[in-house]
């Protein structure tokens, strides 16, 4: 009997689990852009913040996955605290319509939906439909795996070797409680999942294995476990990314205290505000096996024919057997606790979020040496998230462009220079090595990312993102090698003369009007650049061609220090390198291969 229990509520609850990603991967991939439209509506309107968490957390079916994912973008310098709060804060309310999904009437129809889904899933040759099919696939994954855990918790109520353990675990008094939300916030905690917990604590509800003042506690305490994913996600992040995932645990925690504080007239006003009927009833049949469910009747409701309610004080009638009840009522009152208080806690700490970030921000203090974000601290926190992983992405891949440009600009005002400005050489050449490691991150970030299970398009994006670093790396390359050959001609006593030096700087002109271009282009997500990109691209190339036929011409007329030869043959050569990698990503840009 021990072992037949154990295996139900494990498989139960794995395939449960299982489901939620199933059911939030799917549902993310067929987002798509509208989850990244809402990551960009957040902004310091807290309000604004909060409704952006909560549509995220509807989508992606998890707090903890909002959460983490939160403390990524605040420890990729994407959003910062005040945000964060916010987004944090409507994440809780998000994931309350997790509790709504469990109470539907649907459970028998678990196995089928997971069926028909996966058929859909396998066969489909549309990649929306099969995502489709994935979230459809996880939403009878959740719905099967609930039934089983709840024909679990049937026989755990059943069995008086675990009568004990329900009596010790029983939210009676303050102290029963308090027992309960440790239990609660132990068990989220084991299994990292709010939602898991939720749906064992409405299976054995629903058996009447424990009553709704002990089911409300769990979900509170379940309120606070929840809070170790972005916790432990934080560990090693930047200072911001850890008061973020401070706060979480700071919100949570302090909603708890004060709704304990009103615990045993909260219960008694959720039930009536949803008028959830939480009577018990011991129905008795003849025919029916004893782990046979049936539904808890309504107030005033008839029983079917051949059914009896047995009294407390009577004993069990010779032939008759004891149903197992399903208290569809304590479902009800189990969602709306869960939501009531994530509703009732954001609306009442709102107004505090300028209080809680001028708190965190005393009690974890800046570091005496100034932390730098790094796209590949974020790895783990933002790939169960792909659609928000790209968008991260994209970000560095646009920070990237926007350091060769400033390379660009910095490069003339030191080729112009009589005495080349060491700081602004120092400048230089540190964002080159900055934009090599931005390199070194993306690829790192990217390979893990395209080596998951995700959509074409997002598959598509990411090689372009990968392609794209690599070729603005190679710019930042090719613009420090023109200050290096100058630098290292000026050591050597020589410099271009005047006429060389107009010709370079009007290239060099060109060349960066070609990087603005393109940097527009990223930007905006410009598909149709193309067209621009060739003509730039033929005016730049001509224009090399030209500047070295005349100096051919003066070669042959005059003799030329060979450093000086070198270094204008060489920077001719560097911004051409230029104009064909940005050629390179004016292709990607546009869709060609």
């Amino acid at each position: 009997m021990g072992i037949e229990i154990l295996f139900k509520l494990v498989g139960g609850l794995g395939i449960f689990l299982l489901g939620m990603k199933y059911m939030s991967e799917g549902a993310q991939a067929i987002a798509g852009t509208g989850l990244r439209r809402i990551i960009s509506t957040v902004t310091d309107n807290r309000y604004m913040a909060v409704l952006a968490g909560t549509m995220m957390t509807v989508i992606v079916q998890s707090s903890s996955v909002t959460t983490v994912m939160v403390v990524g973008f605040v420890n990729g310098g994407l959003m910062n605290l005040a945000q964060a709060i916010g987004v944090i804060m409507g994440a809780n309310v998000g994931t309350t319509i997790t509790g709504w999904l469990l109470v539907l009437k649907i459970g028998k129809f678990g196995l089928p939906i997971m069926g028909a889904s996966a058929l859909l899933y396998l066969f489909s040759g549309h990649e929306k439909r099969r995502y489709i099919g994935m979230a459809f696939m996880g939403i009878g994954m959740v719905f099967f795996g609930l039934e089983i855990m709840k024909g679990g918790c049937a026989v755990i109520k059943d069995d008086p070797r675990f009568d004990g353990l329900f009596q010790m675990v029983q939210a009676t008094g303050f102290m029963g409680m308090a027992s309960c939300m440790m239990v609660g916030c132990f068990l989220t905690m084991l299994v990292q999942s709010s939602s898991a917990t939720l749906g064992i604590t409405i299976s054995l509800a629903e058996v009447g294995a424990i009553s709704y003042p002990t089911a409300a506690a769990l979900v509170l305490g379940e309120n606070i476990g929840t809070t170790i994913t972005a916790f432990l996600a934080s560990i090693g992040a930047t200072t911001n990314a850890r008061r973020a995932a401070y706060f979480h645990v700071l919100f949570n925690m302090v909603g708890v205290m004060w709704i304990s504080a009103v615990f045993f007239v909260y219960i008694q006003f959720v039930p009536w505000v949803v008028n959830a009927d939480l009577e018990t009833r011991t129905v008795i049949n003849q025919s029916v096996k004893p782990a046979e469910v049936i539904t808890t009747l309504k107030p005033g409701e008839a029983l079917p024919e051949g059914f009896m309610v047995l009294k407390p004080e009577e004993k069990l009638p010779a032939g008759f057997k004891q149903c197992t009840i399903e208290y569809r009522g304590r479902k009800l009152a189990i969602a709306a606790t869960h939501t009531i208080f994530n509703v009732a806690n954001t609306l009442f700490l709102l107004p505090f979020a300028g209080l809680f970030s001028a708190l965190l921000l005393k009690w974890v203090p800046e570091p005496k040496i100034k932390e730098k974000p790094h796209l590949t601290s974020l790895d783990i926190r933002i790939l169960e998230t792909p659609v928000i992983a790209i968008e991260q992405s994209q970000y560095e891949v646009r920070r990237m462009a926007d350091g060769c440009g400033k390379m660009m600009h910095w490069l003339k005002d030191l080729l112009a220079q009589e005495e080349p400005d060491e700081e602004l050489v120092k400048k230089l050449f540190h964002r080159e090595e900055v934009l090599d490691n931005i390199q070194d991150e993306v690829v790192h970030f990217m390979t893990h990312l395209l080596s998951a299970s995700v959509p074409h398009d997002i598959i598509d994006e990411g090689r372009g993102h990968l392609r794209i670093s690599d070729e603005l790396e190679s710019i930042s390359d090719a613009i420090a090698s023109i200050l290096k050959f100058h630098l290292k001609l000026r050591n050597q006593g020589f410099k271009l003369d005047q006429e060389h030096m107009d010709r370079l700087m009007a290239l060099h002109d060109k060349v960066n009007a070609y990087v603005d271009l393109i940097i527009d282009g990223l930007e905006s997500k410009q598909s149709d650049v193309m067209a621009k990109a060739n003509s730039f691209g033929s005016e730049i190339k001509h224009s090399v061609k030209e500047s070295r036929r005349k100096h051919l011409e003066e070669l042959s007329k005059e003799r030329m220090e060979p450093g000086i030869n070198l270094t204008y043959n060489s920077s001719l050569n560097a911004y051409r390198s230029i104009r064909d990698h940005l050629l390179n990503i004016a292709e990607v840009m546009s869709g060609e291969k």
